[in-house]
C-alpha cells in the first residue's frame, strides 16, 4: 500500500481554500498513491469556534471529500469538527474510493488548549480495514498516552496520527511516534500542519513514516508544505513480528 503524507499550512476557518489545496494535492498524486493523509481539522484549523464551523457527519466537507476519493482513487484520512446528537466532535475520517467511510472521535481532549470544554470525548477504538492493511485511527493529544493505543495481540498493522502539534512540543511529537512504532510492532504515521493558526500558534510539521523498528521511511521537510508518498510492506512487517515476537510477552490489561 502505498500512502502519502500532505503537510500543508491551514487557512484559519476557511473551508473553501483547504478543500481548494486537497483537490490540487489529489491532481497531483492520482495513480501514484492509495492514501492521502491530511493534517488534525484540516478544513478550518484547530479552532474552538464550533458553532460556527461544526457539520452534521454527512455535512458539505464529507460529502465533497467523499466524491474527490471516488473520482481520484484516493482514500482519504483527517479529522474535522462535527456536531453529533447535540454534541461536538473532533471526528477522523476515513474515505475509501468504493464508497466507505469510517469514523473515530478524539478520545483524549487538549485541556490546555480548552478543547475538553468545547467538545465531548470519543469512547469507541475501531480498527479499519484498507486494503491489506488494519489501521486504528488517533487524533493528536491521544499520542501522549500509549495504553489508548495499546497494539493488543497485534490487531492492527499501521497506526495513524493526524495533528495540530505546536513547535514549541516538537521534540514530544518526534520522541512518541518512534516509540509507539518500536513498542507497538507497527508502522506508524503522524501527519502534522506547518504555519500559524488564528491564534498565534506556531507549527513547523515533522509528518513522517515510522518502521515497526523505529526507522524512518518517509518525512516532509520541517515548515514546508509539501508531501512524500511511502510503499508499506505489509509482508515484511508479519516477518519481523513472526522473528522477534515481542508482542506475546506483553502486559494483559483491559481498556475502561
Amino acid at each position: 500500500m502505498h500512502i502519502t503524507l500532505f503537510q500543508t499550512d491551514i487557512a484559519w476557518e476557511d473551508k473553501q481554500e483547504n478543500l481548494r489545496r486537497v483537490k490540487l494535492a489529489l491532481e497531483k498524486l492520482q495513480g501514484e498513491t492509495d492514501l492521502l493523509v491530511l493534517p488534525e481539522t484540516f478544513a478550518t484549523g484547530f479552532s474552538m469556534n464550533t458553532g460556527k464551523l461544526a457539520e452534521p457527519t454527512n455535512g458539505p466537507t464529507l460529502g465533497l471529500l467523499q466524491q474527490y476519493a471516488s473520482k481520484y482513487g484516493i482514500a482519504l484520512a483527517g479529522s474535522y469538527i462535527v456536531r453529533h446528537e447535540g454534541e461536538y466532535r473532533n471526528r477522523f475520517f476515513f474515505l475509501t474510493p468504493e464508497g466507505n467511510a469510517t469514523y473515530y472521535d478524539k478520545h483524549h481532549l487538549f485541556r490546555m488548549g480548552n478543547e475538553n470544554n468545547r467538545f465531548s470525548p470519543g469512547k469507541e477504538r475501531p480498527i479499519i480495514h484498507f486494503r491489506e492493511f488494519r489501521i486504528l485511527p488517533q487524533i493528536c493529544y491521544d499520542l501522549r498516552f500509549p495504553v489508548w493505543s495499546r497494539n493488543v495481540g497485534c490487531e492492527y498493522d499501521l497506526l495513524l496520527y493526524v495533528a495540530c502539534w505546536p513547535a514549541s512540543r516538537r521534540h514530544v511529537w518526534d520522541t512518541l511516534l518512534q516509540a509507539r512504532a518500536i513498542e507497538n510492532q507497527c508502522y506508524v504515521c503522524g501527519v502534522n500542519r506547518i504555519g500559524n493558526d488564528g491564534n498565534g500558534i506556531r507549527y513547523d510539521g515533522g509528518s513522517t513514516v515510522y518502521s515497526p523498528q523505529g526507522k524512518c521511511l518517509a518525512t516532509v521537510p520541517d515548515a514546508r508544505e509539501g508531501m512524500s508518498t511511502v510503499r508499506l510492506d505489509i509482508e515484511s512487517l508479519y516477518d519481523f513480528r513472526r522473528k522477534f515476537p515481542v508482542w506475546q510477552d506483553a502486559d494483559k490489561f483491559k481498556l475502561e
